[in-house]
C-alpha cells in the first residue's frame, strides 16, 4: 500500500483529518491515565486486612455516663457472647482494619531518647482471645499470655512517671518487623511510644490499618489492653458464616440482657465494613470506566461519520480504481491504511498529552507516574478501535460497482 496517494487524498480534507486526530489524541490521553487510575484502586480494594473476614461480626453499645463497674460489665458481656451458640470466639479491640470511625494512631522508635519517631503505626488495643478471633497467623514467637494483659483504666490512671517505668509485650505486623528490622529476627527487639519500652513477642503475618490516609496502610501494633464497652468494640468470630444474621440477633438479645441502659449502635458483618470503606473507590472506577467507555463509542463513531463520508464524496474515484483493476481487497486495505495512519498520528499526540495530564495529576493530587505499560495499552485499544469502526464503511466503498461508479464519469 503506497502512503502518498493516502497522504494525497488527507491534504484534500485537512480539517476534517486534523479534528478526527485530536479526537483520538485527546481520547488516548484520557483513557490511558484513567486505566491507570482504575488499576490503582483495583489494587487497593483487594488489599488484605489479614483477618478472616466472612466470620467476623462487628458490634458496639453506648450508654448515658460511665458507671463505675464498666471492667465488669464489659467482662460479662463478653461471657454472654461467647455462650452464644455458633459463636466461636470473641474479644473487645478499639479498631478494625478499614473501619474508619475510630483510628487510633502512635509513633514508635528504636530509642527512648529520639527526638522523631522512626514509623507510625496503627495502634490496637486487645482483649483476650483478638489474635484468635480476628484469625491472625503468627508466623514468628508467640501471643500474649493470660496475665500479660491489663485494663485500660488502669493506664489512664497512670501517673506520667508511672508510665515511664511503665513495660510492656506487644506484636507486630511483619511490615513493621521488616521496616524497623530488615533482615533480623524482630522478636526480642524493643521499641519504644515515648519513654514506654515494649518488647516484641510475637510477629503476626498481616494487619491491615483503620484507614490509610496517612499513606501507612501497612503498619499497625497490639498491645494487651483491655477496653471497655464505652470505648471499644466487640468483635465475634462465627464457626458458620451462614450464621451470622441470627447470631447478630441472639448477640443484641445478649447484651441488652447484661445492661438494658444501654444501645446498640452497630451491629454488622464485617464484609460489611469492608464493602462501607471502598464505597468511594468502586464508585470512582464506575465513573472512570462510564467516561472511557463514552470516550471510546464517540470516537468509533467518529471514524465511521467520516468514512463514510468520505466513501460518498470519493465514489467516483473508488469506480475509476475500479474500473483500473484494483480488488474489492485492495479498496478495503486503502481505507485501513488510511484509518491506521490518522489513528497513528493520534495516539503519538496523545501519548503527550497523556504525559501531560499525568503530571498534572502528580503535581494536585499526589498521583503516582504513570508507567509507560499503559501508553502501549491506549495505543493498542485505540488502533483496535480504528480498524473495526473503519471496517464496515470501507466494505461498503470495496462493493461499489464499476459499471454504476463509472457512469458519471
Amino acid at each position: 500500500m503506497h502512503l502518498r496517494p493516502i497522504l494525497s487524498t488527507l491534504m484534500r480534507h485537512k480539517t476534517a483529518a486534523l479534528l478526527l486526530v485530536l479526537e483520538i489524541a485527546v481520547t488516548c490521553a484520557i483513557v490511558a491515565n484513567a486505566l491507570f487510575i482504575v488499576a490503582q484502586r483495583a489494587e487497593g480494594m483487594r488489599r488484605p486486612s489479614g483477618v478472616d473476614e466472612d466470620r467476623l461480626i462487628q458490634m458496639s453499645v453506648s450508654g448515658v455516663g460511665k458507671p463505675a463497674n464498666i471492667d465488669a460489665i464489659t467482662r460479662e458481656d463478653l461471657q454472654a457472647l461467647r455462650a452464644i451458640p455458633g459463636v466461636e470466639r470473641a474479644t473487645i479491640t478499639n479498631q478494625l482494619p478499614f473501619l474508619t470511625s475510630s483510628s487510633s494512631n502512635s509513633g514508635i522508635a528504636l530509642s527512648p531518647d529520639q527526638e522523631q519517631s522512626s514509623l507510625g503505626v496503627a495502634f490496637y488495643r486487645a482483649g483476650e482471645e483478638m489474635v484468635g478471633t480476628l484469625g491472625l497467623k503468627i508466623v514468628s514467637g508467640r501471643d500474649f499470655a493470660a496475665d500479660e494483659y491489663v485494663d485500660v483504666s488502669r493506664i489512664e490512671s497512670m501517673t506520667d512517671s508511672d508510665l515511664k517505668t511503665l513495660r510492656s509485650p506487644i506484636l507486630v505486623n511483619t511490615a513493621v518487623a521488616n521496616k524497623l528490622f530488615p533482615g533480623q529476627n524482630a522478636v526480642g527487639k524493643v521499641v519504644y511510644i515515648g519513654p514506654i519500652a515494649l518488647t516484641i513477642i510475637g510477629v503476626v503475618q498481616t494487619l491491615g490499618r483503620p484507614n490509610w490516609s496517612d499513606g501507612n496502610l501497612d503498619y499497625a501494633m497490639i498491645l494487651p489492653i483491655r477496653e471497655t464497652y464505652d470505648g471499644g468494640i466487640y468483635v465475634l468470630r462465627v464457626k458458620d458464616p451462614a450464621e451470622r444474621e441470627r447470631v447478630m440477633r441472639e448477640a443484641a438479645a445478649a447484651l441488652d440482657k447484661v445492661d438494658a441502659r444501654r444501645m446498640l449502635i452497630v451491629n454488622q458483618t464485617y464484609q460489611t465494613i469492608r464493602s462501607d470503606f471502598f464505597r468511594n473507590d468502586r464508585s470512582m472506577v464506575a465513573l472512570l470506566v462510564t467516561v472511557c467507555l463514552a470516550l471510546l463509542v464517540v470516537t468509533a463513531l467518529g471514524i465511521v461519520g467520516l468514512a463514510s463520508f468520505w466513501v460518498q464524496q470519493r465514489t467516483k474515484q473508488i469506480g475509476v480504481r475500479r474500473a483500473l483493476g484494483a480488488t474489492r481487497g485492495q479498496i478495503l486495505r486503502y481505507f485501513q491504511a488510511e484509518n491506521f495512519l490518522l489513528a497513528t498520528l493520534g495516539i503519538v499526540l496523545g501519548m503527550l498529552l497523556a504525559y501531560g495530564i499525568n503530571q498534572l495529576l502528580m503535581a494536585r493530587y499526589e498521583l503516582p507516574r504513570l508507567p509507560l505499560l499503559y501508553l502501549p495499552i491506549g495505543a493498542g485499544i485505540l488502533w483496535l478501535l480504528g480498524q473495526v469502526a473503519v471496517f464496515w464503511p470501507a466494505r461498503r466503498a470495496a462493493s461499489v460497482p464499476p459499471a454504476v461508479a463509472t457512469r458519471s464519469v
